[in-house]
């Protein structure tokens, strides 16, 4: 390990300000490695403690994810993917759970919803689930078949409650104290009536005296072998509150896959401005080396001094990450992604992998950084460190030219990926082309300077002179730039992606939809209410649509599709929604199916085809494809019928009547009434969490890039004093040295701006035109915000450290 030495302790100590640059960087490092360490290790431990399920030691219940397996042996990879709705077990599995030696007893849990007379929502229940939450009779007794427990009533009474295949009539047999309205059943009527025969939610064992949870769950665990999982402990919370699985995906997708790239970009930008800090006292290693210090000693003066700073800097990091962490985390709590029970996990491990990462960094990059000037012979390194090498690096070029063949090869690649896949694609791309920038970085800010330098050099002597300046130190240029054009292509695919994908959702939500109302209800609507809105004077289409999910298989991975089950007649269907189909004909036969246009180039099927889905609650199915269209986006990506569907779902309700005709007073008896704008309004707030999600992952890599691109301006400005003291000594006004910077300062951004404007059209174009089948739409505003705030930081970033460089120049 290195111990710090006295040329080391004496250059910080003597010369702090050329490591304040190398500090902040590298504190921001460890902000961003730190806040997504966090929310990944959030995302590996999160839990939930049961609730429902605290009085059962034991639950089994079906694996609540669907596996795509692919490869045998050592090959074999599996991809797990959450399912949309709720995983259920055939309830044949509740005789062998009742069955090994240490269980008192197994009960069905099953939940689902019903609908009073009144339209009100009830949650249902077998009253056999009483043995374990708690539940008893205040009046009468417990149900038997065509019987029924409520929480308010009258015990003998007859109530009619709906399920989605219709109104029931039940006696009610007995009361309890419950809060919410609920009911309760006989646990055979129960499974019956839920919409699932034969299949139920969960299996809840209950031990004998004197047996452990564990013994008892090694028991139902070899009983019941691969068709069940079985859960104790908080793993039980999972059971009941299914969103945890999702949350969980999302924490860990954000830390490992966001935050790896931000991590790496951070770390990257790090070891450039250590890099930079190195390179600028190549006239401090030259004379070193020519008074005889060993290329050892310069190696490990530059290695203690990452020892020095990197560690404090880290912590220094560490702080703010914790507190960015805590408000990502209860911003997306907030907006209903994570559940309220789940709480942040903060441990010393992403912070001691924060400090770690910087500290590798700052130690690679100054052991690069300082070989040159290490190796090279004492009288060759005054003179390098008086005139800029020109010689393109054999190691640097060739990487810099294949990071941007493979950047352009994954951006045409990227043209078949959606949602989150897309978003996690677009960083990468981004990053292939940053490395390219960054590695190319001399030979593009020499390319930049001749371009942009030839206006300048018509423009006055300060105009020419920063021309000049910008051609010939061409590396300090670059280094001025890459972070420039960090900020600018990160920002703008984030915030483009989201903006071109709006965009094409309302123009298709506008364009499709035909209706004249839309029909809807928080509980569900009734399963007559089709029926009864096509009977209502003036109505000449009515059309049911149950929404939801299906899993597909495309780009070698499960992946998500919004799904619509139809209740009416392809004919009906087509007056009330215009899906704009491309090939085949709408049908809504059961085993048949009609799939957006770019859904079925990804799963690569046809129409005539069979295309491989899962549905919501897991179940393969092979339906035929019937049509493609080009609507999608805006109305569902899979169009089937409603049979299809019903039993796969927890709540089997029609969640929409689409109209055709009428008016909204007569179809009121059916639900909430809203037009085709309140409509399109509502279902574009599902967009906004992603939205929110982009926006803040821009403003992380962008806000770091920004402090990045400001940190490094200084740093160049600064250690420009012997250069801007020789202009004044020369017979330069302080007003000609400013403009001058202020050239030069223009000429860096704009030249950042247009590679970051380049690559961000690199990567959105062939996206786009996969995703939405058009060219990305960007927001003239939006983007002359980005620009114009690039322009004023590094004017400023430029201008305010040489105002003070260049203060008594004259008399220095």
């Amino acid at each position: 390990m290195f111990v710090p030495n006295g040329l080391a302790r004496a250059a910080v100590r003597f010369k702090p300000a050329a490591f304040v640059g190398t500090f902040v960087a590298l504190a921001m490092a460890a902000l961003i490695v730190s806040a997504c360490g966090i929310l990944l290790e959030t995302g590996l431990r999160a839990s939930v403690p049961p609730v429902r399920y605290a009085g059962a030691p034991v639950i089994a219940a079906a694996d609540q994810r669907a596996h795509l397996v692919t490869g045998h042996g050592e090959d074999r990879e599996d991809d797990p993917v959450p399912v949309p709705d709720r995983a259920r077990l055939d309830d044949s599995l509740l005789a062998k759970a009742a069955s090994v030696p240490g269980a008192r007893t197994a009960v069905p849990d099953v939940t689902f919803p019903l609908r009073t007379r009144a339209g009100d929502a009830v949650t249902a229940h077998g009253w056999g689930s009483t043995a374990f939450t708690g539940e008893r009779l205040t009046a009468g007794q417990a149900p038997r078949e065509g019987e029924v427990v409520l929480t308010k009533g009258t015990v003998g009474d007859r109530v009619t409650l709906t399920t989605a295949d219709g109104p029931r009539s039940f006696r009610v047999s007995g009361l309890t104290g419950a809060g919410r309205p609920t009911a309760w059943f006989a646990d055979t009527e129960a499974v019956r009536i839920s919409g699932h025969p034969g299949r139920i939610d969960a299996i809840a064992v209950l031990p004998k005296d004197n047996t452990s949870a564990e013994t008892l769950r090694s028991q139902v665990a070899h009983a019941l072998g691969n068709r069940a999982e079985v859960h104790t402990g908080d793993d039980r919370g999972a059971v009941e509150d299914s969103s945890l699985a999702e949350a969980k995906e999302m924490l860990i997708a954000l830390g490992a896959s966001f935050g790896g790239v931000a991590a790496t970009v951070a770390v990257f930008t790090a070891m450039g401005t250590v890099a930079l800090s190195v390179a600028q006292r190549a006239r401090e290693f030259a004379l070193l080396r020519a008074i005889g210090t060993t290329p050892r000693q310069v190696r490990r003066s530059v290695a203690t001094e990452a020892l020095l700073v990197a560690p404090l800097a880290g912590l220094a990091g560490c702080l703010p990450g914790v507190a960015l962490a805590h408000w990502w985390f209860g911003q997306l709590r907030d907006k209903g992604a994570i559940p309220e029970a789940v709480g942040l996990s903060v441990s010393y491990i992403p912070l001691l992998a924060a400090v770690g990462a910087v500290l590798l960094a700052a130690l690679v990059a100054g052991y690069v950084a300082a070989r040159r000037p290490a190796r090279t012979k004492p009288g060759q390194a005054l003179v390098e460190a008086s005139v800029e090498r020109l010689r393109p690096g054999w190691i640097r070029t060739p990487l810099g030219i294949a990071a941007a063949v493979g950047g352009t090869v994954c951006a045409g690649l990227s043209a078949s990926l959606t949602g989150e896949d897309a978003a996690n694609a677009a960083l990468g791309i981004v990053m292939l082309f940053m490395l390219a920038v960054a590695l190319l970085g001399p030979l593009v800010a020499r390319a930049c300077a001749a371009l942009f330098g030839l206006p300048l050099r018509g423009a006055g002597a300060s105009a020419s002179l920063a021309a000049a300046n910008s051609r010939t130190n061409a590396r300090r240029m670059a280094s001025a730039i890459t972070p420039i054009v960090l900020a600018m292509a990160f920002s703008s695919v984030l915030v483009f992606m989201h903006s071109s994908e709006e965009r094409a959702v309302r123009e298709q939500q506008r364009d499709g939809i035909v209706a004249d109302h839309i029909v809807t209800s928080d509980a569900g609507l009734a399963p007559d209410a089709v029926r009864e809105a096509a009977r209502t004077p003036e109505v000449t289409a009515a059309v049911g649509l149950l929404r939801t999910e299906v899993l597909f298989r495309g780009n070698g991975m499960l992946d998500s599709a919004s799904t619509q089950g139809v209740t009416g007649s392809p004919r009906d269907l087509a007056r009330v929604q215009d899906l704009a189909v491309e090939k085949g004909a709408l049908s809504l036969k059961r085993g048949e199916v009609a799939l957006d246009a770019a859904l079925a180039r990804s799963a690569d099927v046809g129409v005539g085809d069979r295309v491989e889905l899962r549905l919501p609650d897991g179940t393969r199915t092979s339906p035929r494809v019937v049509a493609t269209y080009g609507r999608g986006l805006g109305l569902a990506q899979v169009t089937m019928g409603r049979a299809d569907l019903a039993a796969h779902v927890t709540s089997a309700f029609t969640t929409e009547v689409w109209t055709k005709g009428g008016s909204a007073a007569a179809l009121a008896k059916v639900g909430t009434v809203v037009d085709r704008g309140d409509y399109t309004a509502a279902r574009s707030l599902d967009l906004e969490l992603n939205e929110w999600a982009n926006t803040v992952m821009a403003a992380v890599l962008g806000g770091f890039a920004a402090v990045a691109a400001a940190n490094t301006l200084v740093m160049t400005v600064l250690d420009r004093r012997r250069e801007l003291g020789t202009l004044r000594l020369i017979g330069s006004t302080r007003r000609q040295v400013m403009r001058m910077i202020r050239w030069e300062a223009l000429l860096v951004t704009l030249a950042g701006i247009a590679l970051g404007t380049a690559i961000a059209l690199a990567t959105l174009v062939p996206m786009m035109k996969g995703l939405t089948g058009r060219a990305p739409y960007i927001p003239p505003l939006v983007y002359g915000s980005f620009a114009a705030a690039v322009v004023v930081l590094g004017l400023t970033a430029a201008t305010v450290p040489a105002r003070a460089a260049i203060r008594g120049t004259l008399d220095a």
